[in-house]
C-alpha cells in the first residue's frame, strides 16, 4: 500500500472515531417526528377558524337588510348573539378528544384592523367604519355592513397550546393580525 493510501486510511479512521460519540448521543436521545408535519395531524386551530369563518358569514348575512347605520350597535349585538351558539359549541366539541378551545372577541385587534382597512378622507368609497366589541362595521348607502370580526382562538391539546388572533371577514377570507 502506498504512503498516500495509508494516510487516507488513517484520516478515515480518525473521522469515524470522532463521529462515534455523536452517533451514540443521537441514539440515546432518540428522535421525535415533528407532529404537525405528519399527515396524521389535523390542526384543530385551523379547523376552528374555518368553522368560525362560516358562522360569521351566516351571522352577518342579513345585517345590511335589517339595520340602518344609526342602528349599528344593535347590528353588532345581533351578530354576537347569532355567533354565541356556534362559538359555545366549538369550545366543547373536542373536549372528549383532549382538545380545549377558547374563543374570545378581540376589540383591540378589531380597532387596529379598522384603522388599517378603513381609510379616512375624501377618497373613501363608502362611509365611516366603527369597531364595536370586536366587530367592524361600515356604513354603505345608509345601511350597516359587517366587514370583520376579531377573535382570539386558543387551542390546548396534550401536545401543545396555540393562540392566534384573526379578523374573520364574512365574505370567507380571514386576515391575520
Amino acid at each position: 500500500m502506498s504512503e498516500r493510501g495509508q494516510l487516507v486510511l488513517v484520516a478515515a479512521t480518525l473521522v469515524a472515531m470522532a463521529l462515534a460519540p455523536i452517533v451514540l448521543a443521537y441514539l440515546q436521545l432518540g428522535y421525535h417526528d415533528d407532529v404537525r408535519a405528519t399527515a396524521d395531524y389535523d390542526d384543530p386551530t385551523a379547523e376552528t377558524v374555518r368553522v368560525v369563518e362560516r358562522a360569521t358569514a351566516t351571522a352577518s348575512s342579513g345585517v345590511p337588510g335589517d339595520y340602518p347605520w344609526p342602528d349599528r350597535n344593535a347590528a353588532v349585538t345581533s351578530v354576537r348573539d347569532d355567533l354565541r351558539p356556534p362559538l359555545d359549541h366549538l369550545q366543547v366539541a373536542r373536549v372528549s378528544e383532549g382538545t380545549v378551545t377558547s374563543i374570545t372577541y378581540n376589540a383591540s385587534a378589531a380597532t387596529a384592523w379598522r384603522d388599517a382597512n378603513c381609510p379616512d378622507g375624501p377618497d373613501r368609497q363608502f362611509g365611516p367604519c366603527a369597531a364595536d366589541r370586536g366587530v367592524v362595521v361600515q356604513e354603505r348607502t345608509g345601511r350597516t355592513h359587517v366587514l370583520g370580526v376579531a377573535f382570539d382562538v386558543t387551542t390546548t391539546t396534550d401536545r401543545s397550546e396555540t393562540t392566534v388572533t384573526v379578523v374573520v371577514r364574512p365574505v370567507g377570507r380571514q386576515t391575520p393580525v
